[in-house]
Parts: structure tokens; C-alpha cells; sequence
């Protein structure tokens, strides 16, 4: 049956009202509407991320800097006996209804195919998760975080259900399989060709810090953020866009390509990170114009990332700045992964707006900008960018300001 009361999809210009544990207190409540009695349920929160810098880095096995935002998605789950599984989402009508016994082996098109394939990875995960699972549960998911907007609602809804799971079924995952069965749920089931990033900084959030992530060994580090001086402002263009399909799965092909022609010539190479200004100079040629370009890119991505790492540790603000809007003019014109309203964004943030930096984030092709900017000018860069994307598009674009999440979890 579909949710009796659908609401308008989040957006990043609603308001925030309350503590958290009050907004879920609605979400229980919204639960008891659609499933019946309340009783036995419980609710999760899982932020949504901004990658602040390394784009599209993840999948190339470079380093990336993001760090979790507090909005995300509401998770209210119940267990049940009687083998049946009923998701809902307060933001869409479809509602998947399965039987544990029979759980579906290709993606239905619709929203549930995310929390489906984490259900479908947890029970491959581990030999004792079919017998634990098998009862069922009834699920709902809200929220406050937009979707299609480059701030990994995926990733938040992934995590969000294996930590939900995990929890009521006593499967006792250790984080790294969290996040890995997350991953799996959009690699393997949905059909995006995504990197590690995502799922990672939801699930290894930490308050006040960004995570350094290297995608190639997985291994990670939390940096200290110094919010005293700075904040992290997300704009969004309003324009969606559709990950598993089109453009972003064709960069990854590209970059995949670009990697197998360049290779040869640097035999220890095990991704395109690993392939350095010297190679790409002397054999660049070999490619075409495209993947050069994409190439290109990532390898001068690589080292604008470590160059923001050492900025941000030293607090060399100037710099950080540089670095972000550096990576949005590459973006742009090497990797053609912007849009006009993203450009709009970032050149009135930087140029009108006094931001230190800008850039779009997450995959782009839509989606959000994020902007770096000195505390105390938040009002001022907001009122540039809304000046600036009304007077082209006669719309005003919701602007959030965050510093940072705790990660997924429990509220009671």
C-alpha cells in the first residue's frame, strides 16, 4: 500500500526545527500511520556527506577529504515472524514487499532497490544473517536530506539500513563490513560504478573532522577542522541527476581506459593515481582527446588534494581555497562533469561573494556547490549566490551551512 501521507522531497532550504530526537519522534509516528502499533520500533539516523576535495578521485584509487552533514535519512524499523519484509518511504508511493524467502536477484527500478541490495549483501555477508533475518522486519524511511543533489543520499540510505539491520539483528558487523555491504548494495545490485568514498564518510564520520580516505589502500585518518575559522556552505542548483546511469558510469569507463593505454608505461601503476606527471608528458599523445583530458585531470587532482591536506593542517586558509576552486575549473573543462547553474554558483560564491573557494561536489552533472568560506561571512556569500543564480534563473537556491556529523546511529 502506498505511504498514506507522501510528502514533498526534502530540500536543502528547509528548516531545521528541533533536536533530532524530536524529528524522529515524527518519523515514529509517521511509521505507526503506515504499519500499525509502534510498539517494538526503532528509529536510526545516517548523515549525507560533502566532498570538500579529490573529485572523482575514489574510483581512480586516489585520496579524497570528505565530511558528514547533519541532515540525512530516518530509519524506523520493527522486526516481524512472519518471513515478510515492507519497505516504505515517506517521500515516494511505491513500497517494495518481499518475502525473506524469497528475495528478488535483479533491481526492481525503484527507490527500494538501495536498501534491497543492502538486505541482499548482508545475507551473503554472513552465513548466520539468513536464519537471523529470516522473521522479517517492516522499515520506513524519511528525512531531511535531498536526493540527486550530490550529498550521497545513497550512501546515507545504505549505511542507514546496515547499521539499522545490524542493530536489531543482533549480526555484530564491524564497521568495515558495514560500510563494505553499503557499497556492495550500489556496486553490485544497483549498477553504479562508485568508489569507496561515499559509504566510508558516512559510516567513519566524525564531528568537527573531515576523513582523509585513500581509496587505494582504504586506508583513512580523521583530520581536525578548525571551525572557529571557517564553514562549509552547500548551495544546491536544484537540478538532479541520475548516478547509475549515463555520464558518471562513463567516466569511470574513461578513466579505466585512459589507465589500460598508460599502464605499459608504468608497470607498477595499479590505478590511474599512480600514474604521474612524467608518464602522462612523454605518452599522453597515445590517448585521445577525452580520456587525456580525464587523465589529466585526476593526475593534477591527486596532488591538488595532498597540497589541501598540508594547507588544512597548517591552517593555511588562502590556500585550501585555491585548491577547491582549482578543482572546479578542472572539473569543468577537463572532466565536463559541471553545468552552467554549478558555474553560476561558484562564481558568485568566490568572485562576488569573497568565499575563499568553491566547487561542485559529489559527481556533479547537477546537484550541489559547496563553498568554503571564513566565519563570519556566511550572510555575505549567501546573499551573493542568491543574488547572483536569481537574476539568471528567477529561482533563489536553498543554501545550508554544517560543521560536520557523528555518523550513523541509534536515537532514541
Amino acid at each position: 500500500m502506498p505511504f498514506p501521507t507522501t510528502l514533498p522531497a526534502p530540500s536543502l532550504g528547509d528548516p531545521v526545527v528541533g533536536r533530532l530526537s524530536e524529528a524522529l519522534q515524527g518519523h515514529r509516528e509517521a511509521f505507526e500511520q503506515h504499519f500499525g502499533a509502534s510498539v517494538g520500533v526503532r528509529t536510526f539516523f545516517s548523515p549525507g556527506r560533502v566532498n570538500l576535495f579529490g573529485g572523482h578521485l575514489d574510483y581512480n584509487g586516489g585520496p579524497v577529504l570528505p565530511t558528514a552533514i547533519d541532515r540525512g535519512t530516518f530509519v524506523a524499523i520493527r522486526a516481524r515472524e512472519d518471513g515478510q519484509v515492507r519497505m516504505g518511504s515517506r517521500f515516494a508511493e511505491a513500497q517494495g514487499h518481499f518475502r525473506t524467502s524469497e528475495l528478488p536477484v535483479s533491481p526492481r527500478g525503484e527507490w527500494f532497490d538501495y536498501p534491497l541490495g543492502v538486505l541482499l549483501a548482508l545475507v551473503r555477508l554472513d552465513d548466520s544473517a539468513p536464519a537471523k533475518i529470516a522473521g522479517g522486519f517492516d522499515v520506513l524511511f524519511g528525512g531531511n536530506l535531498p536526493v540527486g543533489a550530490g550529498l550521497s543520499s545513497s550512501a546515507s540510505i545504505c549505511v542507514g539500513m546496515t547499521f539499522a539491520l545490524d542493530s536489531i539483528f543482533g549480526l555484530e558487523l564491524d564497521p568495515v563490513q558495514r560500510v563494505e555491504a553499503a557499497l556492495d548494495a550500489e556496486r553490485g545490485f544497483v549498477g553504479v560504478k562508485c568508489g569507496i568514498m561515499d559509504p566510508y564518510a558516512v559510516g567513519f564520520a566524525r564531528p568537527k573532522h573531515v576523513l582523509w580516505l585513500d581509496c587505494k589502500d582504504e586506508t583513512f585518518e580523521h583530520l581536525p577542522m578548525d571551525f572557529e575559522r571557517l564553514s562549509i556552505g552547500v548551495a544546491d542548483t536544484g537540478i538532479q541527476r541520475l548516478l547509475a546511469r549515463g555520464e558518471f558510469n562513463r567516466r569511470v569507463t574513461e578513466c579505466a581506459a585512459a589507465f589500460d593505454a598508460l599502464r605499459v608505461h608504468a608497470p607498477e601503476a595499479r590505478v590511474l593515481r599512480d600514474i604521474n606527471r612524467t608518464v602522462l608528458a612523454e605518452h599522453g599523445h597515445e590517448l585521445d582527446a577525452d580520456l587525456l583530458r580525464r587523465a589529466t585531470h585526476v593526475v593534477e587532482e591527486v596532488e591538488r588534494t595532498f597540497v589541501a591536506r598540508e594547507a588544512l593542517l597548517s591552517g593555511d586558509l588562502s590556500t585550501l581555497g585555491r585548491c577547491m576552486s582549482e578543482t572546479h575549473a578542472s572539473l569543468r573543462d577537463r572532466y565536463d562533469c559541471s553545468c552552467e547553474e554549478l558555474d553560476v554558483l561558484v562564481e558568485a560564491a568566490t568572485v562576488e561573494g569573497g568565499a575563499l573557494g568553491a566547487r561542485l561536489t559529489g559527481a556533479g552533472f547537477g546537484g550541489c556547490a559547496v563553498m568554503l568560506i571564513a566565519a563570519g561571512d556566511e550572510q555575505r556569500v549567501s546573499d551573493a549566490v542568491v543574488t547572483a543564480y536569481e537574476r539568471r534563473y528567477g529561482r533563489r537556491p536553498p543554501i545550508a551551512f554544517f560543521q560536520g556529523d557523528e555518523g550513523p546511529r541509534e536515537v532514541r
